[in-house]
This record gives C-alpha cells, structure tokens and sequence, in this order.
C-alpha cells in the first residue's frame, strides 16, 4: 500500500499515515522527525545534535533569521561575558582568531557559520500559536501563523522546546509611567548611547545588561543614573590573569562551593574595594550559591563600577513613582531625567502557547525539574535551552536530547522510509 503525507499541495512518500489518515487540510503537514521551536542558539545546538546522529528536524522560528534576540534585540557594544570556551555550541569551536571574548557581531557570524556547517534550514516566519499533545493520534500538534496570518499545523512525534529564558521582555508597572512625556524603553530597543548624549538617562536595572547600558550611555557623554533596588554580587570579569568564570569552575572541582565563594568574594574586595559604600549591597548568599539557588547572574564588571566610584554614574534606591520628566525614589529624592531605559530583563513564554501543564511551570515558564533533569519531559517533549546556566547548559541540553531521540529513532529503523523534507519535498 502506498502512504503519503500532504505537503501545502504537494504530495511526498510517507510511511506513517495511510490514505486513510491522512489530513485533508492542505495547511496540515506531517514531520516524520523531530519538530524545534525556536532558531536561537539552543534550537540550532540541538538541530545539530541530531544531524551528527543521522537524524533529521524542523526548525520553526517567528523572526525572519536565525539568533534574534541577538540581532535584532541587543545593543551595539555587547559581548560575550565569558570566554569564548565556555560558549560553543556542540562540535564547532570559535575561530582561533576571535578574541577571548567576541562581540555580537562575532558571535553572530559564528552561529550563521554554525548553521551552513550542519545545513541545518529553519523554517522562518513561523510563530507558534499552540502546541498540544493529542492522545487520539498519539502525536503532537504544532499550530502556527505566517506572515499574512496563514495558518499552518504540524504533526509531529517530537517537539523540541527552544524558545529559551528570554524569549519576551519584561515590562514592569511604575506608577505614572503613562505621565512621563519622554521615551521609555526596553533595553530590547537600546542600541546605543549617542541617541542620548548630553541627557540624563535613568537606567532600571542592575544585572548585567544594565551595568553594561549605563557604562555605555556614560561612554556617549550622557549621565546615567541606575537604580539598584535589589542587593547584587558585582565580580571583576578577569581575576588572577584567568576568567573569573573559567577560575570558578576550575575551583569548585576541588573545593565545596561555600569556599569558593568566599574566595571569590575576599579576591573581589581586594580588586574592586567595598561596593557597599557605592550603594552595590551584597546578597546574604555567595555568588555561586546564589546562582545555584535562584538562577541569578553576578555582575562582570567591565568597567562600570570606576564610573560609578568616580561619581560619572549615579546610584539611586528603587522607584516610588514617575512624574512628568521626573522620577521619585522610595527615599523622598526626586530628579529630573530626559528618558528611561528599562534594564529589566527577560522571560520565558512557553505558558502562553504550549498546552502542557506537566513539564513547564505556568508561573515562570521554566521547566519544573531543575538542572540537570529539566531537558526531558513525557510523549516525546523536550526542552533546551532552559538551564539558566547560559550556553554551556544548553549544550549538555542538546546532547542529551539527541542521545535520547536516537535510541527511539533506532528502534523504529526498521519502519523508516527515506526522509524528505516537508518543505522542500516536489
């Protein structure tokens, strides 16, 4: 008997679903591979993972290139914050001539490289709408919009979560935003200082993302104020001639956790002196703990801090509320600022499309099991990418991933025809 699959009017060879199965929807496409949301470094990692097995995949991606956040959502002077080692993806080092830690526009060349090296081929200008598991036809269900809102489902035995930690920004609700009368935006639309030289800029937030922001604005001869709300580990990015990242790593292989953050710190105190007289307080936890515990990032200084102890860079408490051009802090102060970048940071939204409730939290968006079991849910659900340990977790992510598909792939070699692609198939 022959099978075939419906391809947006084409028909190709298919050994799964009969005549008598198929779809009569010509927007209904069968995968016979594993489906990836998600073009971002953690869906190309994993994509290539199982190309290296012998196993084919779709990649489905909402913007209109690979690596969009990266692209299109990051400011023009961002660099890797670690060394370039601790952020390959599987197989393919950086070049050897890429400096220890490459610009934006490096690491983007780079996972462009990284793709044609795997020829892998994302499916662009897919968004996904819903994904369900439907336990009549044993298979997942992956509803998308096109560009013109076309809508498009495709089935599949896999789905491979890699929309990641910051697919959406954060937005938060300052009492009298709506009153303020000059820009406010997202460090997503930020892409540098000279917009705003000669202005006072208040940045929220004091991750790495906004250290880094008000480094530039001041940089621009603008004079950025930030707000530090929270308590934060600041780290120098470099410590004894080695990355403060590498020098960690190399450390907790040979003491417990607990000292090596009290190494780090005392080495931290020495190199930048006490950040507490400049309004940076601690946390209660290490910085290695901390992150453990809560997936919190220290700060790598690059240069931020000596802005800040000059007195280039203002240290202000949380906001109260906003005002017309001016903003009150919790401690009665009230300034004037010409605009407002919001250093807020990212979430996940997994929640908002995927129609699961076991594997993904509804509040964060995260995986419910924590590093390193968080890759695998049941039906063939998977996750990379969600490790809150950066592009190293996502990696180990994607291998096991690859490793997990292959045993089932194998066991069904036996009933696998000759894969097409249900894109390019004639």
């Amino acid at each position: 008997m022959d099978y075939y699959k419906e391809v947006e009017g084409k028909r190709v060879h298919d050994h799964r679903f009969g005549k008598n199965t198929m779809s009569t929807l010509a927007r209904c496409i069968w995968v016979p591979c594993p489906v990836i949301i998600g073009a971002g470094p953690s869906g190309l990692a994993v994509a290539a993972c199982l190309k290296e097995r012998g196993i084919p995949s779709l990649i489905l991606e909402k913007a209109n290139c690979i690596a969009s956040l990266w692209k299109l959502k990051t400011y023009d002077r961002l660099r890797l914050h670690l060394p370039k080692q601790f952020c390959e993806l599987p197989f393919m080092p950086f070049p050897a001539n890429f400096p220890t830690y490459p610009t934006k526009t490096q690491f983007v060349a780079y996972l462009e490289s990284y793709k044609n090296r795997f020829g892998l081929d994302p499916v662009f200008n897919k968004t996904v709408v819903s994904a369900e598991f439907d336990d009549q036809c044993g298979f997942w269900r992956i509803k998308t919009l096109g560009l013109k809102q076309e809508e498009t489902e495709y089935v599949s035995q896999w789905l491979i979560v890699a929309t990641g930690e910051n697919a959406d920004e954060v937005v938060p609700h300052i009492d009298g935003m709506d009153d303020f009368g000059g820009p406010i935006l997202h460090t997503s639309s930020y892409k540098s200082g000279q917009l705003f030289r000669g202005k006072d800029v208040l940045v929220v937030g004091c991750g790495n993302s906004g250290m880094e922001v008000s480094l530039d604005l001041c940089n621009s001869n603008a004079r950025p104020s930030l707000v530090v709300r929270d308590s934060v580990h600041v780290l120098p990015q470099e410590m004894l001639g080695k990355s403060t990242f590498g020098l960690s790593m190399w450390l907790l292989k040979w003491f417990p956790m607990r000292l090596v953050d009290r190494f780090l710190l005392l080495v931290s105190r020495f190199m930048l002196g006490d950040t507490e007289k400049f309004g940076l307080h601690r946390p209660e936890f290490g910085p290695l703990e901390l992150k453990s515990r809560s997936g919190k990032t220290p700060v790598l200084d690059v240069g931020t801090l000596a802005k800040i102890k000059s007195g280039n860079i203002k240290v202000c408490l949380g906001i109260k509320r906003i005002t017309h051009r001016a903003v009150e802090f919790v401690d009665g102060k009230k300034e004037n600022f010409d605009a407002i970048i919001l250093a807020t940071g990212y979430k996940s939204n997994v929640p908002q499309w995927l129609k699961e409730a076991d594997m993904f939290s509804e509040e964060d968006g995260m995986p419910k099991e924590a590093f390193p079991r968080g890759w695998k849910g049941e039906r063939g659900l998977y996750a990379v990418g969600f490790t809150k340990r950066g592009l190293l977790g996502a990696s180990f992510d994607a291998k096991k991933i690859a490793e997990d598909i292959e045993r089932q792939w194998k066991a069904e070699a036996t009933n696998f025809m000759p894969y097409i692609h249900p894109l390019t198939s004639s």
